[in-house]
Order: C-alpha cells, then structure tokens, then sequence
C-alpha cells in the first residue's frame, strides 16, 4: 500500500485526522478514565484536539505515517487515535517508530487497539522497515501491555518512569526488533548503572 492516509480494517476506519476530529479527539484525552494509569496525563486545554490534528497531518505529509482518527462506522463519531509515529528530528537518535492507541471508554475491550495496532505496525515495516516500532508504557497498565504482546512486540527494557509523580512507577519498553547499542543509548538507558535491557 502507498498511501497509509485511509485504512480500512474489518471493524475500523483509520484515518489522517480532519478538523471535525478535534472535539472528540479532546474528550477520548481528557477522560479521566482513559488515564487511570497515569492520571497526570489527563488533558485539560481544549485546543489540544486542534494541536493532534495538526500534528498528525503533518508527519502524513513528512514521512507518510502518523496517528490516525479511528472509527468504527464509515462517516461515524472518532473512538480513538492511534498509529506509528517517527521522530521529531531523525537527527537527534531517537529514530524509532512510536506505536500509540488510546480509545473511547465505551469502545474499550472490544480489541480496537490490537486491530489498529496491527496495520500501523504493518505500515511502520512498509514505509521505513529499519526503523524500530516502539511501545512505551507503565508495567500496571496490564491492558496496554497484552496488546503489544498480542502485535509481537517484545520486552526489552524495564526501568524507573523518569518525570512520573509515582516514583514507584515502572515503565516499559517493547520493540519489535532486538535494539542495537545505539537505540539503547538513544532511550536513555546507557547512562544508568544497570541498564534495564532486558535480553533473552
């Protein structure tokens, strides 16, 4: 496939987000529910909606990949937002798909995020194959977990969450490929005394 913009799975529509999108895309974020394992997250500035919109359409047209809108009916309300998204700067070592899904409570433990998770994954692979997909998240959040699980990706690193108001919070960190040296660096883990990584 050339153009990941649209994508039709057999549940879902994927799309490049569309200024309509804003609103719910803003209270899926600010749902205190969808945080409950991280309820710092919570977003609280309406215009955060406009700022995903923006920043999705823009990485479509940088690198042909980024987080999309997610319905479950053609031409119905967004319940999600989810993808791959390259870096910032390629240029800063941090070159490395991040696999993100976040859904409408009331769509939640129906398996969207896997269905979705898997094109993006397939997309990462087709669009820059040796960049790494990546999935960061909180060693509680067990349903997170099991869904980079179930998309094949693999623990391969577990640490402290640097910047989380629990300091018992453990963050996790799944790759589809073993990492190399320079993408453990990148993660900021060479510089701990213990590394983290978590190897076979």
């Amino acid at each position: 496939m050339g153009d990941w913009r649209h994508v039709r799975t057999p549940r879902l529509w994927l799309d490049e987000p569309v200024d309509t999108d804003a609103a719910a895309l803003f209270a899926i974020h600010s749902d205190p529910a969808s945080w409950v394992h991280l309820p710092s997250g919570v977003l609280t500035d309406p215009a955060a909606g406009e700022v995903m919109v923006g920043a999705s359409r823009r990485r479509f047209e940088r690198d042909g990949l980024a987080y999309w809108s997610v319905r479950d009916a053609e031409g119905g309300p967004v319940v999600g937002r989810g993808g791959c998204l390259g870096p910032d700067d390629a240029a800063d070592g941090r070159g490395w798909w991040n696999l993100y899904y976040r859904f409408d409570q009331r769509v939640v433990g129906r398996g969207y995020a896997t269905e979705m998770g898997a094109v993006a994954v397939e997309a990462a692979h087709a669009v820059a194959p040796d960049r790494p997909v990546l999935a960061y998240l909180l060693e509680h959040n067990v349903g997170s977990r099991r869904t980079a699980e179930r998309l094949g990706l693999r623990l391969v690193w577990r640490g402290p969450d640097a910047g989380n108001p629990d300091p018992d919070a453990v963050r996790l960190v799944f790759l589809d490929r073993e990492p190399d040296d320079l993408l453990v660096a990148a993660l900021g883990q060479a510089a701990m005394p213990e590394s983290g990584l978590v190897r076979p």
